[in-house]
């Protein structure tokens, strides 16, 4: 299936996250190539990308990729507990004012502060992000739910910003790069789909739980 170019630079970026999320080292001439933009473009878009804290290494005329875990001394922490740090960060720090935002503010820096001198992957300010994944807080509402209907097999109807309604089977939570994003196999397009948390806008439990089947489970999507 042909890759779909995103039309707007909030969509590239999600893009960019996703391509580089491999692992893979990508030159920026070929993510410009792939993107249909200009080398120029794609510096200012990894600009954007490693200042919003996005785990990204590498610079002009090197190449990019996905960097490594972060361990902040003494505490060793998962992607997980790093990832919960700076979403409690994020969402005092852009919902709250006084003293609660202050807070947030200073214990940010004090993260950055003992952070591994090589931790370019979080970027110059680890609690709050820049455009365009500032907003990326308006799906946390969703995880819980999501992670229930997950847990018990329930299939969901997914009400998305672009006015799309989606019948799915949800299947896996994933966050990298400060998007949560959820796996489903979309019974409305009959294919796997990955949706980004913060672009469901309501959601309603459907009839009926649904089983394995072949073809639409997490294993198929993982061995494709």
């Amino acid at each position: 299936m042909p890759t779909k170019l995103p039309s707007k630079r909030s969509e590239r970026l999600y893009s960019l996250v996703d391509i580089l999320k491999d692992g893979a080292l990508h030159r920026a001439e070929d993510l410009a190539s792939r993107l249909e933009v200009s080398l120029r473009t794609i510096y200012r878009d990894m600009e954007t990308l490693i200042a919003s804290g996005v785990p990204i290494e590498g610079e002009r005329g090197a190449g990019y990729r996905a960097s490594a875990n972060v361990s902040l001394p003494p505490l060793n922490l998962t992607n997980a507990e790093l990832e919960a740090l700076h979403i409690g960060l994020a969402v005092v720090g852009n919902g709250m004012e006084g003293e609660l935002r202050e807070a947030a503010e200073s214990l940010s820096a004090k993260i950055d502060s003992v952070l591994p001198e090589d931790a370019s992957s979080i970027g110059q300010s680890f609690g709050f992000a820049v455009y365009p994944f500032a907003d990326a807080a308006a799906g946390l509402q969703h995880l819980e739910p999501l992670r229930s209907a997950i847990r018990s097999r329930q299939k969901l109807a997914l009400d998305l910003k672009d006015d799309r309604t989606l019948n799915v089977r949800p299947l896996k939570i994933d966050y990298w790069g400060r998007i949560w994003s959820l796996l489903v196999w979309s019974e409305t397009d009959n294919e796997f789909a990955q949706i980004r948390v913060d672009r469901i806008g309501n959601m309603a439990l459907l009839p009926g739980l649904f089983v394995d089947e072949p073809g639409k489970r997490l294993q198929d999507f993982q061995n494709r």
